[in-house]
């Protein structure tokens, strides 16, 4: 970090308010929306699967926003601008909504382009941010600065569903814009506000690198552990989201769950991944007990062994503990998740520098590419498996095959994670520790 500060602690949380406000608005277009275009429009599900994929896809463009505040010299730029981007998505993914009930092919079209929007302000924003703390976080804070700024995002996530859906009852067109107007207003505010001078602050300004992106990003790929976590990245994230479609699903068929319990099912999962990043970043920076490495493994095992136990409860039935291997599942999903991030800030200062931006974005990139393909994987292998056997057996399989991704991804990490999360990257001691 060329003898630059690092993060302090409560400028770490000031970086967290950032991943909270690419939750609360991305909530809104992926959920909340979704749920308006199919209940009251009565239009196909597939449609608003359509436009959030479209967002996913359009975050191939990470490696190209990290790219840019490597060379660029200000990342907090492309944060904020990012930011206004994701803003005017999220604000014209409502309008869409809205025009769609007088003209479905204008609606569309101002949806698209609203989606599209969204996927570059994510890209653009999420990317930078991430890349900030990779270069000026210490190593030894990266485990709970990766907490933080998940849990955040969880929060933001939470509160914006929780309260913005008391405000849109009774629904109207003209609420509904006032209630997204407000949230992205707010969440842009609170970007600008966050990130102010914090760069400046603790980030040396690096040197300008006039090399093509092509050139820079073909020099990441050409490092082999920057490859190879690539690889691992897109295969535990495609496991950890094969079950996005379908868990839901098993509950009701295979459990007798109604839409209701579903629901809490998602929440106590969700609860599951709260707690399990709380123990990492407790355990992994203020007790310093485990590495990143250790997490990681942990996490993905455990997830396969809970995978493995709710596709055994399916051969039990309505009677078996589905919930509590739910909470299980999420529990060790979440230390795997944060774990995971903390690795990739750990790694992206390695080989050259004035690269991290390009390589958290190809690490983004490989993220948003899984999360897509993970799902629709999940939801065909269901679908298929369902039509040569009984539902349990059908779901089950899947999982089992999740289960397998998870410990091929444990075997990855073992192999390309350092083993000692106290030595900055390429081994040299973390200045001032």
């Amino acid at each position: 970090m060329n003898g630059a500060a690092t993060l302090s602690w409560a400028q770490i949380v000031r970086l967290g308010v950032v991943q909270m406000a690419l939750g609360a608005i991305v909530v809104l277009t992926t959920s909340t929306l979704n749920r308006l275009m199919v209940v009251e429009l009565a239009l196909p599900a597939v449609l608003p699967g359509f436009l959030v994929a479209l967002h996913y896809g359009i975050q191939l463009s990470r490696p190209q926003w990290g790219y840019k505040s490597d060379t660029g010299g200000h990342r907090t730029r492309w944060i904020i601008g990012g930011m206004a981007i994701l803003a005017l998505g999220g604000l014209s993914a409502a309008y869409g909504v809205v025009l769609m009930e007088g003209s479905f092919a204008l609606g569309l079209t101002v949806s698209i382009a609203a989606y599209t929007a969204i996927g570059v302000g994510v890209g653009a924003s999420g990317t930078s941010l991430l890349a900030l703390l990779a270069t000026a976080t210490a190593p030894r804070r990266r485990p709970a600065a990766a907490t933080i700024t998940w849990l955040m995002m969880i929060f933001g996530i939470a509160v914006t569903a929780g309260v913005s859906g008391q405000f849109l009852d009774p629904y109207t067109p003209a609420r509904l814009m006032s209630v997204v107007a407000v949230v992205t207003a707010l969440a842009f505010g609170a970007t600008c506000l966050a990130v102010w001078g914090i760069e400046r602050r603790v980030v040396a300004r690096p040197a300008r690198d006039s090399a093509p992106f092509l050139e820079g990003l073909r020099e990441v790929w050409a490092e082999p552990r920057a490859r190879m976590f690539t690889i691992f990245v897109f295969l535990s994230m495609t496991a950890y989201f094969m079950q996005e479609l379908i868990l839901e699903p098993y509950s009701g068929l295979v459990f007798g769950f109604t839409p209701g319990q579903s629901t809490s099912l998602s929440g106590a999962q969700n609860g599951g991944v709260f707690l399990g990043m709380v123990l990492v970043g407790i355990a992994g920076t203020a007790l310093r007990i485990g590495t990143l490495r250790q997490w990681v493994v942990a996490g993905c095992i455990g997830s396969a062994g809970a995978l493995a136990l709710i596709s055994a409860l399916g051969q039990i039935g309505p009677s078996a503990p589905l919930v509590p291997a739910v909470v299980l599942m999420g529990f060790f999903n979440g230390m795997f998740a944060v774990a995971a991030i903390g690795s990739m800030m750990a790694l992206a200062g390695e080989g050259r520098a004035e690269r991290e931006g390009t390589r958290m974005g190809l690490w983004g990139a490989a993220q948003a590419i899984a999360a897509g393909f993970g799902g629709l994987l999940g939801a065909a292998l269901a679908d298929a498996m369902r039509t040569v056997m009984t539902d349990p057996s059908a779901f089950g399989t899947v999982f089992v095959l999740e289960a397998m991704l998870y410990i091929a991804s444990a075997v990855m990490a073992v192999r390309i994670m350092d083993r000692d999360p106290t030595l900055a990257p390429g081994g040299a001691a973390v200045p001032g520790e």
